[in-house]
């Protein structure tokens, strides 16, 4: 018989699926920016914070909601050379594959897409945008500046620099849109509507508030650290039901086995 903290582990194996999307104060408030930022005659947006901030979940929802009423791709993983990504926006903007060893003329590429001005209006998603170099983000600049290709672009912000002060992003980003780590609270809402839409009641009532607040101490509410631990937490569960259930408490999570969790990631030091 399976144990009933397997399916809760399974919660929060990390997914950018939008079917996965938890709709919190944050996140809505980020969704509305980015669709606000996206209708406005701006030729480049950034959506920039932290990894596990939800930056690429954010992404994918826009593309869904609004595939049928524009003109929208998403690039999940940049491209591993300057000639790759240019066959994947040829093919973009002409609707039409480019043969493989056949080289973009970027002049006519920037042409191509004054002439599409007023005709069609393009956006391109990008994300991961900082394994971008600065010769290929200026690129990228000048095809926005036909204003028939808006770029969202997506980058980490990391403890080392703020990249919007990085050379290549000074005056040309018209909009900035920044994801933060969750609060306490919408980290609580975010662990118990997980849970509940899997109908996974019992175990989302047995994660006190108390708990809540270890949980968010350890992961500072990233969402990807927060789906680390929450795994690992009930993959813990998930070992003590099947082999020694009398340890399990059913009806509040121990806080020992959130610090067994946060020991075998590496939060406490041992």
């Amino acid at each position: 018989m399976k144990s009933r903290y397997e399916a809760a582990k399974n919660v929060f194996i990390d997914s950018i699926d939008i079917d996965d999307y938890i709709e919190l104060h944050t996140s809505i408030t980020a969704y509305k920016q980015l669709e606000h930022s996206i209708e406005k005659p701006l030729k480049m947006i950034l959506l920039f914070g932290r990894p596990g901030t939800g930056k690429s979940i954010l992404l994918n929802r826009i593309k869904e909601k609004l595939k049928h009423q524009k003109e929208i791709h998403y690039f999940d993983t940049p491209a591993i050379n300057e000639k790759e990504f240019f066959h994947k926006l040829f093919k973009v903007l002409t609707k039409q594959d480019l043969p493989k060893n056949t080289e973009v003329n970027f002049s006519a590429l920037v042409d191509f897409c004054k002439n599409l001005r007023g005709k069609r209006e393009i956006i391109i998603l990008l994300d991961e945008a900082q394994m971008y170099g600065p010769e290929m983000m200026e690129k990228i600049r000048l095809l926005s500046d036909t204003r028939a290709v808006k770029f969202v672009v997506s980058l980490h912000k990391t403890d080392d620099e703020d990249l919007i002060a990085k050379e290549h992003f000074q005056s040309r980003i018209w909009e900035v849109i920044e994801l933060k780590n969750a609060s306490k609270e919408d980290q609580s809402t975010y662990i118990h509507k997980k849970l509940l839409k899997k109908n996974l009641f019992e175990i989302a009532n047995s994660v006190k508030e108390k708990n809540m607040k270890f949980i968010h101490a350890f992961t500072k509410g990233n969402f990807r650290e927060c789906n680390k631990l929450m795994f690992t937490i009930f993959e813990i569960c998930e070992y003590y039901d099947e082999n020694e259930p009398n340890k399990v408490n059913y009806e509040k999570l121990s806080k020992r086995i959130i610090e067994m969790a946060a020991i075998k990631l590496g939060y406490i030091d041992v």
